[in-house]
């Protein structure tokens, strides 16, 4: 059973009926369910089908693109010695099937490219000069380096430029979605234990296969982080080795910008790395970003060049607070980190960052769904030390000409606004006008877990969503 993904889906099997070769790239991060859902979609029916291995050879992946070419039917597969002959086997094959589309599929396609093999020409040749030719074919490409595809493919300047016919991003799953899956799986779980799931995985049904319905949620946490044996305890490693074939330096810039819960400049970046890698921090910074590991924003009135890197993945923020440089767990970890400050301080952030992550529920609960809105993050740093700083962690900004401060607070039960919380929300709105000299009416939300306790301070909130809200579809 496919969760979610009708659009995607639909795009797929509308390939079928095409008057014309097509050419698609699907692309997405390290296991949400890419490669699931193109076999799944055409029923493992495909006139060929490949999967690049990673970190191997050219000699190796072209032995194993001829053992494809067997396993398709083919009759009689030498081993090519280059790409253009590859491909050329892989023509000959199609030519030689009956009338009707050929799904050709071609997983972890950047696994296939190679220093010096020269894949991406020998791709370009083989799809200009022979499968446009025909109105047969159905070329799926797909790989988990978003940065390479988007590159390579969706972005190339070369042969390939304009070539491609439809492109589909998959997105992770929503928490709508994760809840879905829950009950398919038949696993137990009441929302608080799905948001605080979607805390710590996010919305990447691979992970999410390793929950287990006899354990509660804590004990699945714990066994699949801090058991002996944990399936996930070196999923850090795999995940950014996976996408990037140098991955010290993102890891390091991830590690930079982990320390900051509002992001950093690019001057703050380099500062803390210690050197100025030029073209090369921009590189790296824009696939990060591609990948959905951090988001670019500018705060509201400030230039480009001011801009702000932030970490925004779900897994790699839990990783930096729970796992990092840690090897050894006493039994039960996770259930008595669930009362201590380290686990309130990376809930109320990580809860910040599913709420961004589900933008278009909260704008639906707040009934302003079909207005157009700009989302932002805002931080005022002060010149002098006698003024304090001002972080508003989401702000919408409406065509309305309402400006919407959003105060997110994850807690076990009602959240009570006390007179001192008050007093700090009033000066972040005054302090936010001031700067800002916006004309807009401003006012403050607040994003909870279970609402507010009503006092004689929660009547200044002008609105409230709430942990259901973002459960929308």
């Amino acid at each position: 059973m496919i969760i979610g993904r009708k659009k995607e889906r639909k795009i797929l099997l509308d390939l079928l009926n095409s008057d014309k070769s097509e050419f698609v790239a699907v692309y997405g991060r390290r296991r949400v369910g890419k490669t699931f859902l193109i076999r799944e979609t055409f029923e493992y029916n495909f006139a060929f089908h490949h999967t690049g291995k990673f970190s191997e050879s050219k000699t190796e992946q072209l032995y194993e693109f001829a053992k494809s070419l067997s396993s398709a039917g083919m009759k009689d597969v030498e081993t090519p010695t280059n790409w253009s002959d590859a491909f050329s086997l892989l023509a000959r094959h199609l030519a030689s099937l009956k009338n009707g589309k050929k799904v050709v599929f071609i997983d972890e396609l950047p696994w296939l490219d190679t220093p010096s093999s020269k894949f991406v020409s020998a791709l370009e040749h083989f799809w200009n000069s022979w499968a446009t030719m025909r109105k047969d074919i159905v070329l799926i490409v797909c790989g988990s380096a978003t940065s390479w595809i988007i590159s390579n493919i969706v972005m190339n300047y070369g042969g390939l430029h304009n070539r491609l016919t439809r492109q589909i991003y998959i997105e992770p799953f929503s928490l709508h979605e994760c809840e879905l899956y829950a009950q398919m799986r038949d696993l137990g779980m009441n929302r608080r234990n799905i948001l605080e799931t979607y805390m710590i995985l996010g919305g990447i049904p691979f992970y999410w296969d390793f929950l287990r319905r006899e354990l509660s949620w804590a004990q699945n946490i714990d066994n699949m982080f801090f058991a002996k044996n944990a399936e996930m305890k070196h999923e850090f490693t795999a995940l950014y080795s996976s996408l990037f074939r140098n991955p010290e330096l993102y890891v390091k810039i991830i590690t930079i910008l982990g320390t900051k819960k509002s992001g950093m400049t690019r001057s703050e970046i380099i500062e803390n790395l210690g050197e100025n890698q030029g073209g090369k921090l921009t590189k790296v910074l824009t696939e990060l970003s591609q990948c959905d590991f951090i988001r670019i924003y500018n705060s509201i009135g400030k230039a480009k060049k001011d801009a702000l890197y932030q970490l925004i993945d779900n897994f790699t923020l839990f990783y930096f607070h729970f796992l990092e440089h840690k090897s050894n767990f006493l039994k039960n970890y996770w259930v008595s980190q669930l009362k201590k400050p380290q686990y309130r301080t990376w809930s109320g952030l990580a809860f910040e960052r599913v709420c961004f992550q589900h933008i278009e529920q909260i704008k639906k609960a707040l009934g302003i769904s079909g207005i157009l809105c700009g989302v932002y993050s805002w931080v005022y740093r002060p010149k002098t030390s006698d003024e304090k700083g001002v972080q508003i962690d989401m702000l919408i900004d409406r065509d309305d000409n309402v400006i919407n401060l959003c105060e997110m607070k994850f807690s076990d039960s009602e959240y009570a606004i006390t007179a001192a919380y008050d007093t700090d929300l009033r000066r972040k709105a005054a302090v936010f006008e001031r700067v800002t000299s916006t004309k807009k009416a401003v006012r403050t939300i607040m994003v909870t877990s279970y609402g507010l306790t009503r006092n004689q301070w929660s009547n200044d909130i002008y609105n409230q969503v709430v942990m259901d809200d973002l459960f929308e579809p």
